[in-house]
């Protein structure tokens, strides 16, 4: 491999409108842990495998919120994550199954779409 070479994703942001309430939805409520924050701006979380997931709000002149999706989280147990996540007032939208894994979509509180996502093994 040459040092050109790109080997994975260091971190997955979400572009937010209000980075302290997006902050407070990640922690709070999905329960992640904060590794590094800056108020007001946004914040990164690194999950227990290694990967980093973070937020981040533009000034206006960079072009502004846009909303993202494409994140999938993944969890060992469907049923009990998605219990656990609506019990904190986490509305899910879409469940599905497929021959490899399970889905359940949700959105943050800035209109951010993500998946809590089981590997079938």
């Amino acid at each position: 491999m040459s040092d050109v070479a790109i080997r994975g994703i260091d971190i997955h942001t979400y572009l937010v409108k209000d980075a302290d309430r997006a902050i407070g939805f990640w922690r709070d409520t999905m329960g992640l842990k904060e590794t590094w924050i800056m108020e007001g701006m946004g914040a990164e979380f690194e999950l227990p495998d290694g990967s980093t997931f973070g937020l981040w709000k533009l000034d206006d002149t960079e072009g502004g919120w846009t909303k993202g999706n494409g994140i999938m989280f993944a969890v060992d147990n469907i049923d009990e994550a998605v219990a656990h996540f609506q019990s904190r007032n986490v509305q899910f939208f879409h469940r599905e199954e497929t021959p490899v894994c399970h889905m359940a979509f949700a959105s943050d509180t800035e209109g951010n779409t993500f998946v809590v996502h089981q590997r079938k093994t």
